[in-house]
């Protein structure tokens, strides 16, 4: 009888160190989704608000929305907008997506991407 007590608490011994092992992959996938998709995101978004807080007037910006216009008017959390001659709007500070120049390089980039698998072809 002794020796069925002494099985049952060598094995149980050895299943703490089992259930350690178990929890090794659990614990290197969040890593690697901490270094992959979290840090990155938050470093993103320290950078936009960086960017939110640096706005000037007379910078060219674009919002969320897809709305290109330049800051004419700010206060705390809303900035006016000048769309076009006359015409201006009041947007929150937070509906800002970035600057108009930023966009207009990429979509210059882009174009020239295109242009050129379109002659390659």
């Amino acid at each position: 009888m002794t020796g069925i007590a002494y099985a049952a608490e060598g094995a149980a011994g050895g299943g703490a160190a089992g259930g350690l092992a178990s929890f090794i992959p659990l614990i290197l996938i969040f890593v690697v989704f901490y270094f992959l998709l979290i840090r990155p995101q938050q470093k993103q978004a320290k950078q936009h608000q960086a960017f939110l807080n640096d706005l000037k007037k007379g910078q060219k910006v674009i919002t969320k929305g897809g709305i290109l216009g330049e800051i004419t008017g700010m206060t705390d959390g809303i900035l006016t907008l000048e769309i076009a001659d006359n015409i201006r709007i009041k947007v929150a500070r937070d509906a800002i997506a970035g600057s108009q120049a930023g966009q207009e390089a990429k979509s210059e980039a882009d174009g020239k991407e295109k242009k050129a698998k379109s002659s390659g072809s």
